[in-house]
């Protein structure tokens, strides 16, 4: 198939590459330089999204916000410009941001109203889950374009769900950060907890690892935060995004969420320290400063 993809980044670079490796014809687009696996590649560079969507039946977006994906698809040169409703065979728009759930519902009435199909299908997995082609991905949309889409999901993903209509999607992923944001702090407290009374906190975890208190996040980021690797899978400054948009949903529906909030509060901290670029397992850094201890071996 001819497939388009605007937004290489750290996690949009590797999805791309594998929608390539299943042989698909691919046209992309990115802020910035192409990543020296994709400009080596047989993916041929496009001067903007129009021009993607032009040459793709299936265009997909991987950018950091919401303001970023209003401005691909409606920007000028955007992929709104070269959607022509009654005159080509409908194309399809799969949006794998992580973005406002509302906003999306307004994005997909508008490119419907242009001819083509809509999808939300945000991800979960990181840079290690795009690179391993494991992303969990929660999709919003029709089931008859959710069909078409999915053989190009499952080249970059294992779990692939469709929720619901057109926002559903984002709003399982905001939850997701939810869970994974409380996680990373229940995680980065119990560690810190452990250090400060004298404990090794890598034994700790390897003991934690075998009973209730197990989950991912204690595996992957409660190494992370003994062994101080906080270079980036996915930065505090998009989480922050993402509990910001869980945090604007709750007061919409009139709903308190205090746990979120708090954990918010945590990465701002983090934030304000020059952290924001560090992976979201460094959220434990915030409640280091509170705590004037570090997660260190006993």
């Amino acid at each position: 198939m001819k497939i388009g993809f605007i937004g290489l980044g750290i996690m949009g670079a590797p999805m791309a590459l594998h929608l390539l490796d299943a042989g698909h014809q691919l046209f992309v687009n990115t802020k910035g330089k192409l990543p020296e696996a994709v400009a080596s590649s047989s993916a041929m560079p496009c001067a903007n999204a129009a021009e993607v969507t032009r040459h793709a039946d299936i265009v997909f977006l991987m950018v950091p916000d919401t303001p970023d994906v209003e401005a691909v698809l409606f920007g000028a040169d955007g992929v709104a410009t070269a959607l022509q409703a009654g005159i080509d065979a409908r194309k399809v728009v799969v949006d794998m941001s992580s973005i406002s759930p509302m906003a999306t519902k307004t994005f997909a009435q508008k490119i419907n109203a242009l001819g083509a199909d809509y999808i939300d299908a945000p991800v979960s997995g990181g840079e290690v889950g795009a690179k391993a082609a494991s992303l969990t991905i929660m999709c919003g949309g029709d089931p008859a374009v959710f069909e078409k889409v999915r053989p190009l999901l499952q080249t970059m993903g294992k779990n692939i769900t469709l929720v619901g209509g057109n926002g559903d999607g984002q709003t399982t992923k905001v939850a997701n950060q939810i869970i994974v944001a409380l996680n990373i702090a229940a995680v980065g407290e119990a560690l810190l907890f452990a250090s400060k009374a004298g404990a090794d906190p890598a034994k700790v975890r390897q003991a934690l690892m075998g009973g209730f208190a197990a989950s991912r996040i204690l595996e992957v980021h409660g190494e992370r935060m003994i062994k101080r690797t906080f270079a980036p899978g996915f930065r505090i400054r998009l989480h922050q995004k993402d509990l910001g948009l869980a945090l604007q949903g709750a007061r919409e529906l009139g709903l308190s969420l205090p746990q979120t909030a708090n954990a918010a509060q945590l990465m701002q901290a983090c934030a304000a320290n020059g952290m924001a670029d560090l992976d979201h397992s460094a959220l434990v850094k915030a409640l280091e400063l509170m705590g004037n201890h570090e997660v260190v071996k006993g």
